[in-house]
């Protein structure tokens, strides 16, 4: 019988479950039952897409053909009411189907290969799904286009009850996208429980790599899931020895890669000589250093049956000290350097030691990382950099810094002349406004009615030194503009030094000026004015200056400050 287009009161009769009408039109003309959607879906597909009961009934009382109709999406009736949710619609369907013996109908695949149990599990419609399963074992070997079977789903889900019965069934399907099983996805979920029923169940699947080349235990590795590697090492401690087939990495590596201790403590417990290599001698104490993972460095570190780990050298002759140093890592390089076994002597294929990596990486050389590296090698190894290395990084960081300045030069000068000259002006302007104004007294006509005051006194010279440091920083600037490069690198800290010291002295002219002639009447203001007029911009400096005092602090005689001074 030809397809015919479904008549527009039928679909309304469906959509919203008017079974006087149904009947009606059916007795007027019966075929009209037989007329689709341009989406070939039937007036049974669209009564149970809104879950109409009484509606699908009183149809399929009129013609159970209907049964077997398939819209363009690939949908059963099965499959529409279980997609949609409709469970007690969807168990009936199931029941009728079971009766005409239609069991190609409930294992039918819509066009994203998902059958029914697919879209039960997905919805977690459990006791539908085991209704499923009951029905239709082979059900259970489906795979959708996205290569989901059922069982993959079902732990996904976290639906253990499926998920175990499902590893009941021998011919059920257990795979996932990306080459994936269910034993991964388990891994994935954090479910230690069905990862052990899976591993009784399947074993197999333990050893199972996806398309990265990742085990269920390599997966556990990198999602930091000590209760999964617990269960998979308790069953078989020989997986603590797998290696991912791609990139050559071991548990421990990977583990390393995560800065995951907990996980590299698991697998040394069940496994006390698990690889801590790769083949071509990446360590997991390399990536740790590589990757910064701190707390992982300092736990091979304080574990006396890693230490080999130290000295231990990559590929190209490279310890973990030659990449903390490349790094610039300086907490790194100091556990390292701290550590009895740590040789630093050992050169890379090169000749290369640490000091020459470091000497290597003048780009960092402008960072307080880097200096303080170079400051902790030389405490570890006086001799390790002789004068004319020095001399050549000395050498290097100027001609690297004379090529920024050049670009930097314009904006500095201006900015900072800009300000110095403002400086200049307002304390030259107060010089000749003195607070308290000028004495009309005979015997002290024209001098200063506050000469005899400490305060006034202090006014005086911080304004005098503001005003000639500030006039300083602008001569220096101006001399900068002529671009004489060298002079502008080795002067530079000096003219921030003296800026800030023009700053301060200014701060300290106001506050003894405003404190000279309001102390009288109001003492408490002018005291906390004079406060935070020294204190905040004290405060300021200090903030600015502090990662450079910490590092004198902390290094103590060993601090250098020659390389710094260029910075």
């Amino acid at each position: 019988m030809a397809m015919s287009q479904m008549d527009d009161q039928l679909l309304t009769a469906a959509m919203s479950g008017n079974v006087r009408e149904l009947k009606e039109m059916a007795q007027q003309n019966f075929e009209i039952l037989f007329g689709r959607t341009p989406q070939k879906s039937t007036c049974l597909h669209i009564s149970l897409n809104f879950g109409h009961e009484e509606f699908s009934n009183a149809v399929l009382a009129l013609n159970q053909s209907l049964l077997s109709s398939i819209n363009s999406d690939g949908e059963t009736l099965l499959l529409v009411a279980v997609a949609n949710g409709h469970v007690s619609l969807a168990s009936a369907m199931l029941k009728l189907y079971q009766q005409l013996n239609l069991s190609d109908m409930i294992r039918k695949q819509d066009n994203n290969g998902d059958n029914v149990l697919h879209h039960a599990i997905r919805n977690g419609h459990s006791d539908l799904a085991l209704e499923l399963i009951a029905a239709q074992l082979d059900l259970s070997q489906g795979v959708n286009k996205y290569n989901e079977s059922p069982m993959y789903i079902a732990v996904t889900s976290g639906l253990n009850d499926i998920s175990e019965r499902l590893l009941e069934i021998p011919i059920s399907s257990h795979v996932g996208p990306g080459n994936e099983n269910a034993l991964h996805a388990a891994i994935r979920n954090g479910n230690p429980g069905i990862a052990k029923t899976i591993v009784k169940a399947r074993p197999f699947l333990a050893r199972e790599e996806d398309k990265d080349g990742s085990t269920p235990i390599q997966l556990a590795v990198l999602w930091n899931r000590l209760d999964e590697i617990k269960v998979l090492l308790e069953h078989d401690r020989s997986l603590g020895y797998l290696v991912n087939s791609k990139t050559n990495f071991p548990l421990l590596v990977s583990a390393a890669f995560r800065g995951n201790v907990g996980v590299a403590q698991q697998i040394l417990n069940y496994c006390p000589d698990a690889p801590v290599c790769n083949p071509d001698g990446w360590t997991m104490l390399h990536q740790a250093v590589y990757s910064r993972q701190e707390k992982f460095v300092d736990y091979i570190l304080k574990t006396p049956h890693l230490h080999k780990l130290v000295n231990m050298r990559y590929q190209n002759g490279k310890t973990a000290l030659h990449y903390a140093v490349k790094n610039c890592d300086s907490k790194t390089v100091r556990a390292l350097l701290a550590h009895k076994a740590t040789n630093l002597t050992i050169g890379d294929k090169d000749g290369n030691a640490a000091e020459t990596i470091l000497l290597k990486n003048m780009e960092r050389a402008k960072t307080l990382n880097w200096n303080e590296v170079l400051m902790m090698i030389l405490k570890a190894r006086p001799t390790a950099l002789s004068f004319l290395s020095i001399r050549e990084a000395k050498e290097k960081l100027t001609a690297k810094s004379i090529e920024e300045i050049k670009s930097l030069t314009q904006t500095y000068t201006s900015n900072t002349s800009l300000i110095a000259i403002l400086i200049a002006t307002i304390t030259f302007a107060a010089a000749f406004t003195l607070p308290g104004g000028y004495s009309n007294d005979s015997g002290t006509e024209g001098l200063p009615v506050m000469a005899k005051e400490a305060a006034f006194k202090t006014f005086l010279i911080s304004d005098t030194l503001a005003l000639c440091s500030s006039l300083a920083v602008a001569f220096l600037c101006i001399l900068a503009r002529w671009e004489d490069f060298e002079f502008l690198l080795y002067y530079r800290s000096i003219t921030k030094k003296l800026m800030w010291f023009s700053y301060m002295t200014t701060i300290v002219a106001f506050a003894t000026g405003l404190y000279t002639v309001v102390a009288p009447r109001i003492m408490w203001l002018a005291v906390l004015v004079c406060i935070l007029s020294i204190g905040l911009p004290f405060l300021t400096m200090l903030l600015g200056e502090w990662p450079y005092m910490k590092l004198r602090l902390r290094l103590g005689r060993n601090y250098q400050s020659e390389l710094l001074e260029m910075v």
